[in-house]
């Protein structure tokens, strides 16, 4: 699906069905998106969560949802440098495995989910 960047932000969903946050805690806690390898989420309740990302404690105070929604999109938009995949973009990537060329990690829904879930984070 489409979308439009605004400044830091993706301000419309991505989807017509809004994001279920118990869905997008899966996401997040799943191998699929692997946020912790990276980032520190205490309210999982995981064991093992990275460093090398920001924590995203709080992060659902810190970020409006369009902003949470482009840094999973294509959070190169923001810091070309960054080591955080694009999960829903496609074009323009290096490096890319075979099985993911083309598609995105996350499905447009997965990416509302986790928005949903995030916002939570208080």
């Amino acid at each position: 699906m489409p979308y439009t960047v605004q400044g830091d932000a993706i301000p419309e969903s991505l989807t017509t069905l809004p994001g279920e946050a118990s869905r997008g805690r899966e996401v997040v806690t799943g191998r699929d998106a692997n946020c912790l390898l990276c980032h520190s989420i205490p309210e999982t309740g995981e064991r093992f969560m990275g460093n090398v990302a920001p924590p995203l404690s709080g992060v659902g105070m810190r970020l409006t949802p369009g902003q949470l929604r482009l840094r999973l999109v294509d959070p190169t938009r923001l810091n070309r440098d960054v080591a955080m995949p694009a999960y829903y973009r496609t074009q323009g990537l290096d490096n890319v495995m075979e099985q993911y060329r083309g598609k995105p990690v996350l499905t447009a829904q997965q990416v509302e989910d986790v928005v949903a879930y995030l916002t939570t984070l208080r």
